[in-house]
């Protein structure tokens, strides 16, 4: 065996050492626990800033929060599914809790935050939600966290067929809180997020008591699915065929009536062109006309 070998191979074995050291403390091997219940933190003001685009990129946002308050919890508000949504589409909130319950926010700080283009909002504090926690130690741990807690979280909300939206995730004190709201998940959208998702909102914000619940939702998303869409459909596919009665008197009268209808449109025809000048009346016939030709169509189907 050459000299030089042994140096080598001792040096390889020591960095696979290292490496898996700094895994296993980063949270590889951390147990991942999913509750439902009351919420690891209350009501909050934060400051953020909205995101469009690809999570990865929220990174320097983050840096940026922490850097003008270093003490406080970030927050991150994600309100898509990448595996559904296409990167560039996908948004976020992130920024940093500057006040929590009944704790007064600084004024200076608030500023400095103001002034560095962070806008503020507030969460209210909810009886019910999803959560889990995984360790926060190294910059790694965001990213084992990521492909280690959202996979439990979101096979736990589909098995209890669950509405749970949007994903918050808090960083502080040595671990990442993940938050996903069974009730009022409309306050938590942000005003940038809001105007496209105010219908979707609305379908959803309804108290959830327990872990059993009866609603869906496309995760992420804030869509929640719901029983008038389809009784909707329902009665107007019922509506749309009509008796095999009346369907015989209509077949029976389809064709003299559209040949009076193409006489009786004929002569419109010339009548408008005799009274171009008149604009009102031009109206009136048109409508008129219409109004008969979706009728005989309506009657054809």
């Amino acid at each position: 065996m050459p000299d030089w070998l042994c140096p080598c191979a001792i040096g390889f074995v020591f960095s696979v050492f290292i490496i898996a050291s700094f895994l296993v403390y980063s949270g590889l091997f951390s147990k991942v626990v999913v509750l439902t219940g009351s919420p690891p933190i209350k009501k909050v003001i934060i400051v953020y800033k909205f995101i469009q685009g690809p999570y990865k990129n929220c990174g320097h946002v983050f840096k940026k929060s922490q850097s003008i308050g270093p003490t406080l919890p970030c927050i991150g508000v994600f309100y898509d599914d990448p595996k559904k949504v296409p990167g560039p589409d996908c948004r976020c909130a992130v920024g940093s809790i500057v006040s929590e319950g009944e704790n007064k926010t600084p004024e200076d700080l608030l500023q400095k935050y103001i002034t560095s283009g962070f806008s503020v909002f507030s969460f209210p504090e909810v009886t019910h939600v999803v959560t889990a926690s995984f360790p926060y130690r190294t910059c790694l741990s965001i990213v084992l966290g990521v492909t280690r807690v959202y996979p439990q979280l979101t096979q736990y909300i589909k098995e209890r067929r669950l509405c749970a939206h949007p994903f918050i995730e808090v960083y502080r004190a040595g671990h990442i809180q993940y938050i996903a709201p069974l009730a009022r998940q409309g306050d938590f959208y942000v005003p940038e997020v809001r105007p496209l998702s105010t219908h979707k909102d609305s379908l959803s914000e309804s108290d959830v008591s327990g872990a059993e619940s009866n609603s869906e939702c496309s995760l992420g998303s804030g869509v929640a699915l719901s029983d008038s869409r389809e009784s909707s459909l329902n009665r107007s596919s019922v509506h749309s065929n009509p008796p095999r009665a009346s369907y015989e008197r209509q077949s029976r009268t389809r064709r003299p009536r559209s040949k009076e209808l193409s006489w009786d449109q004929h002569g419109r025809q010339e009548e408008r062109e005799e009274r171009l000048c008149e604009g009102e009346s031009i109206q009136k016939n048109q409508e008129v006309s219409t109004q008969e030709l979706w009728g005989v169509v309506g009657e054809e189907e």
